[in-house]
């Protein structure tokens, strides 16, 4: 799989492109560290590259190896979701996992299976596929786990979540982007004892469980070095816990009591700090002990109000640290900037999120990712913006509109898929289409 092709161009030094292999990019951090890109976008938008069709599904792209992965869901014919997203009913229809030629669209294959909704917001799956060693991996929103040969889509290996564990699917479905740790396939599940499960990547047998909880939640699993030690990072709605990786033995725990199970926004770390957010019960902010692996606490948010909050209360987007700094979205759209070691807000702009005209766009998303000195950020209009994030303030440097929303949630079409960032293109989903666009400087 390629991991950076460095293209050496005639007079215009050296260029790399970049694969985004799976959540949040090569290195699952937001980081987009591809060269030769615009400065700003030219009269008109990006360049269309190409635009193929697609079925309903929040979840993002991964593009690998000259190919574009993404999953759908396709209803029957004369079948319907609910028309209140909330609801809960059986829907049957197919989820399928897609491989598009990343050069021109063009299909390559698919890999199709019946597949009967009874979540919340049944658009279609939730987690961006990962690929790695010529191999797919897909998650379904009802708990289907599978890998996939990622030249021809045959099938390898296959797991009913719900079946094999005993679960229910969450409210909201199968959500938490699972997580490639060497041999380890590591995904959220649920159920006494297995809220998160390791499985071998090329057999999809079990190497190790552990933790309980009511309910999984809707985290990412993460990893990072902190004291002395790899930490796997799970975060569910009562806790925030820390794993070996090789084993599943719990190194620490911290209660942290998530209203409506909403763990969703990634943790991200800073230096020995660990962040996370919620939508009610807001932040939580750790500190990793230098000498053993283990945390304390540092700060946490003193609001549970939605509305009047203090800090930065997360629903999907996940924040982004450095230099001392946190930027997020909080729960009605306000984009925001804190101070890493205490909390303090130092300002916030509706702008970002595309919530200046709509002061109750509830669960208003964006997706915030880095290149070189200033930030791609992709919103829930379909419109993606360049500009600069510090201490001082936001400043919008470039903007165009990539994809018109086709979902409907809290009253307002929207997008909530994230985009994917390689070749120097942008790949972006709707509910009706996946496009490409360049974002090559030349």
């Amino acid at each position: 799989m390629k991991i950076a092709l460095c293209l050496v161009v005639l007079g215009a030094g050296v260029a790399c492109a970049d694969d985004w292999p799976q959540w949040l990019g090569p290195q699952r951090d937001s980081v987009w560290r591809e060269t030769g890109i615009v400065e700003k976008f030219p009269a008109g938008g990006p360049p269309v590259r190409w635009r193929a069709p697609l079925g309903g599904g929040y979840a993002g792209p991964a593009v690998a190896g000259g190919r574009v992965f993404v999953t759908d869901r396709i209803l029957p014919e004369h079948i319907s979701n609910p028309t209140d997203p909330f609801k809960r009913e059986t829907v049957p229809g197919k989820e399928r996992v897609l491989c598009f030629d990343a050069a021109d669209g063009k299909p390559l294959w698919t890999n199709a299976y019946a597949c009967t909704y009874t979540i919340s917001y049944p658009a279609g799956p939730r987690a961006t596929p990962l690929v790695a060693g010529g191999k797919v991996y897909a998650l379904g929103a009802e708990g289907r786990l599978c890998c996939l040969d990622a030249a021809s889509g045959k099938e390898l290996w296959v797991r009913e979540l719900k079946q094999d564990y005993g679960i229910k699917a969450p409210m909201w479905g199968f959500s938490g982007h699972p997580l490639l740790d060497g041999q380890r396939f590591i995904c959220l599940v649920g159920g006494a004892g297995s809220t998160v499960v390791a499985f071998d990547k090329d057999t999809g047998k079990e190497i190790w469980r552990a933790l309980s909880a009511k309910e999984p939640g809707y985290c990412p699993p993460m990893l990072c070095e902190a004291g002395g030690k790899r930490q796997l990072i799970v975060w569910h709605p009562e806790s925030l816990n820390a794993l070996d990786p090789e084993t599943g033995k719990l190194y620490w725990s911290e209660p942290f009591v998530v209203k409506a199970g909403m763990t969703i926004a990634t943790p991200r770390k800073l230096g020995d700090l660990l962040f996370v957010s919620a939508f009610y019960n807001g932040p939580l902010m750790l500190r990793f002990d230098a000498a053993k692996p283990a945390a304390t606490l540092l700060w946490r948010g003193t609001s549970d109000s939605e509305r009047r909050t203090d800090k930065l209360h997360c629903v999907m987007s996940t924040p982004f640290l450095e230099d001392g700094h946190i930027y997020g979205v909080c729960s009605y759209g306000q984009f925001r900037c804190l101070r890493a070691d205490t909390g303090e807000r130092l300002w916030e702009s509706m702008v970002p999120a595309g919530a200046a005209a709509e002061p109750n766009a509830r669960w208003a998303n964006a997706f915030i990712v880095k290149n070189g000195d200033r930030f791609f950020i992709y919103n829930e209009k379909g419109d993606l913006l360049i500009a600069r994030l510090s201490p001082r303030g936001y400043e919008e440097i470039s903007r165009a509109h990539l994809l018109d929303p086709s979902n409907v949630a809290g009253g307002r079409r929207l997008i909530w898929s994230h985009p994917a960032f390689a070749d120097r293109c942008v790949f972006a989903r709707n509910d009706r289409e996946i496009v490409c666009l360049s974002l090559a400087s030349h």
